[in-house]
């Protein structure tokens, strides 16, 4: 069962999340399954080599893990995550897609694949959700 019943009232609650959104996240999908976020990239955004910070990275990821695992079960925290960095981004563009591969009665386990805008594979979350 889904929490927010319009993708409106769970950008409402997820843009009061002011890191994320100060970073230039938006939500843009949001349905039982799955949760889709993005990032247009900047200078801003960037590390002294010219490449997109990892911390960026995270943050996307972190942000659409946390859309997907509220919308299953809210209010629900991140219990562990780990992130592998899978290459540079090459576009203008950071998109994240959080999809649930278990939820069980304490927590949720969810994956979430950060590609380019040119569809180059840039990073991948797994994120661990514990059910308050």
């Amino acid at each position: 069962m889904a929490n927010f019943e319009t993708i409106e009232s769970a950008r409402e609650f997820f843009y009061k999340d002011k890191f994320a959104v100060d970073t230039g996240i938006t939500l843009d999908e949001l349905t039982e399954d799955k949760a889709i976020c993005s990032l247009q990239i900047t200078d801003d955004h960037k590390n002294a080599y010219g490449g997109v910070m990892g911390g960026v990275i995270f943050t996307l990821a972190d942000f659409a893990f946390a859309a997907l695992s509220n919308q299953i079960h809210q209010p629900t925290v991140a219990q562990q995550v780990s992130i592998n960095y899978l290459s540079a981004p090459k576009g203008e563009k950071l998109i994240a897609e959080a999809t649930c591969r278990k939820s069980g009665r304490t927590s949720s386990i969810i994956i979430v694949n950060v590609i380019d805008d040119i569809g180059r594979d840039v990073a991948q979350f797994v994120g661990t959700g514990f059910k308050l």
